[in-house]
């Protein structure tokens, strides 16, 4: 699985780093992501942040 960030889309609100530290950090007040791939033992907690986004700026490929 990947996922990225659609900048255009975050407000920064901070909620994926929260659950996916591992994955998600906070960068000039938006989110990116700091892992290219996402193994198996974080897939549960990025899908969660995917979910948890309020504006949906977290897109997932599998």
């Amino acid at each position: 699985m990947k996922v990225k960030v659609e900048k255009d889309l975050c407000i920064g609100c901070g909620a994926c780093q929260a659950i996916c530290p591992d994955v998600f950090e906070i960068d000039d007040g938006l989110s990116s992501v700091v892992v290219e791939t996402i193994d198996d033992e974080l897939k549960d907690d990025v899908i969660e942040a995917v979910e948890s986004c309020p504006t949906e700026a977290i897109k997932k490929e599998d």
